[in-house]
């Protein structure tokens, strides 16, 4: 456990959580049990980005634009944010039905502990860091 980084954000509180009026098990609970920030995920693999794709729109593109498709999805783990992102929407439009789906897979709702790279805390960890 990172208990410089846990302390940090117990005494900044950032997201004002309150965490100066809750209990060890609270803050612990507050860290661990609330899903609600949206991190970046940085990988998907070829089989998500299939299963977003509308075989409409797919079907709407030209023989070439397919075989790009195709061949980028052989790659098989791809990064939602990196070149991969930018062929599929010049293939499929910034408002494609495609395009908007895989905008929203490429994210993950995590819990504050996750999202701060400290895995599970426990009451234990919280009394620590508070020393």
């Amino acid at each position: 456990m990172d208990l410089v980084k846990l302390k940090a954000e117990l005494d900044a509180d950032p997201l004002s959580r309150g965490y100066s009026g809750m209990s060890d098990v609270e803050a612990a609970a507050s860290l661990n049990d609330t899903v609600d920030r949206n991190v970046n995920k940085a990988t998907m693999t070829a089989s998500e980005v299939l299963n977003a794709v509308v075989p409409a729109e797919f079907n709407a593109l030209t023989e070439a634009e397919q075989t790009r498709i195709w061949s980028l999805l052989g790659i098989g783990t791809l990064n939602p944010f990196g070149v991969e992102a930018t062929l599929l929407t010049a293939a499929f439009g910034a408002g494609s039905a495609t395009i908007v789906a895989l905008a929203g897979l490429r994210k993950d709702t995590v819990n504050r502990a996750t999202e701060l790279g400290l895995g599970h805390v426990y009451p234990g960890h919280v009394q620590n860091a508070r020393l």
